[in-house]
């Protein structure tokens, strides 16, 4: 069984891009001008707050997300994180992450980025085929990706790149080539999402059909074994890394500990006496930026969760890590039992037909289940 060390990440959302892809449905926009200076103060207000109200927690995971982080101003990523060193003890290990895209005009500044205090950069490559990086509307190609893991990695040692597949028209054979190919520049970690169309994207309104299900599976399978041989096994049910190279920040997320969300839209969790409170911020990124500014917090609703949805919260996330769910790490969280606290008809029909697993007091999803994840959690939870 996986000993799970006590973790507390800050979450630290930065909503530009230069452009937006017809597949994205995070917080994201396109806005000509930004005033770094006074983007920075509201970070800085709103950490200030949560510091006031809860000083005492070990921050071990910082996470630059978005939006594209890496076009935040290399001084500004460098002033919060002075400042959250200055407001909570952090862990000798402490893990700080940036995403990335590989473009010409983002490269040249990663350097600036390892001197800001970022060690580890998560590259949004997506694709190092031209024809698919095309289609999913990104701004570099396929010489820029491999130029920009290149140059990355002379400053991270640890670094992940994100892939997505499962794209129109896309066959087993083809995803395979591609995929051992792009293995070729893999370091430590690599994150690979099938292409799901979103509503309210570009790629929904214009009724783009995602791989069908048999395909799907199919091209999930071929990720496992290449993956597996290249010893980045998966952790996550999209996520691959060598052993001790996972991301931490995410496993805080998906082993249900606590979390600070930072900036437009970010979310948190944060936990007192066994009872924990879903934080939300206004999702809107001037009325964020006005109300951190000016009342230091940007929040749009602080709400505690029932027993259900936190029970519901973190088998959710907790099944879609290879090492599954233990009763003793949801007893920690919740001092509740977690064999108590399912429905004992629908866990065993689940086994019987080989999706999830319960032995050793640690629930699982089974191979056969990973494939049809949302589905075996649905009805588990239902």
């Amino acid at each position: 069984m996986v000993k799970i060390k006590p973790a507390f990440g800050i979450y630290v959302h930065w909503p530009f891009c230069a452009r937006k892809c017809p597949y994205c449905d995070f917080n994201s926009h396109v806005q000509d001008t930004i005033n770094h200076d006074q983007w920075l103060k509201a970070y800085l207000s709103e950490l200030r707050y949560y510091a006031n109200n809860m000083p005492d927690r070990v921050v071990t995971s910082v996470f630059f997300g978005g939006g594209t982080p890496s076009l935040m101003k290399p001084q500004v990523i460098g002033e919060i994180l002075t400042e959250i060193d200055r407001l909570w003890n952090c862990s000798e290990d402490l893990e700080i992450t940036a995403e990335a895209n590989p473009s010409s005009s983002e490269t040249p500044l990663f350097q600036d980025f390892r001197q800001a205090g970022i060690n580890r950069l998560s590259v949004g490559v997506q694709s190092f085929n031209d024809q698919a990086l095309h289609f999913l509307g990104r701004l570099h190609n396929a010489a820029d990706a491999r130029q920009a893991i290149e140059t990355a990695a002379k400053f991270f040692d640890r670094l992940s790149f994100d892939l997505i597949y499962a794209l129109p028209d896309q066959t087993p054979a083809n995803w395979r080539s591609e995929l051992s190919e792009a293995l070729k520049l893999a370091v430590d970690h690599v994150s690979l999402y099938q292409l799901t169309i979103e509503p309210g994207t570009a790629f929904h309104k214009d009724r783009i059909a995602a791989a069908n299900e048999d395909i799907g599976g199919a091209l999930f399978e071929i990720t496992q074994e290449l993956l597996d041989q290249a010893g980045m096994p998966a952790y996550e049910i999209s996520n691959h890394a060598r052993k001790s190279q996972e991301c931490r920040h995410n496993l805080v997320y998906w082993r249900g500990q606590d979390y600070l969300g930072i900036g437009p839209g970010a979310h948190g969790r944060l936990t007192r006496d066994d009872n924990t409170d879903m934080i939300q911020n206004v999702r809107e990124p001037g009325k964020w930026l006005e109300l951190a500014r000016s009342k230091g917090l940007g929040q749009q609703k602080r709400t505690p969760l029932t027993s259900e949805e936190r029970r519901n919260e973190i088998i959710l996330m907790s099944l879609r890590l290879s090492e599954g769910l233990s009763s003793e790490h949801y007893r920690r969280l919740t001092n509740s039992d977690l064999a108590l606290s399912l429905d004992q008809s629908r866990l065993q029909a689940l086994e019987n037909e080989g999706f999830i697993t319960f032995q050793d007091n640690i629930l699982k999803a089974a191979p056969a289940g990973r494939q049809r994840l949302n589905a075996v959690i649905s009805h588990l939870l239902s």
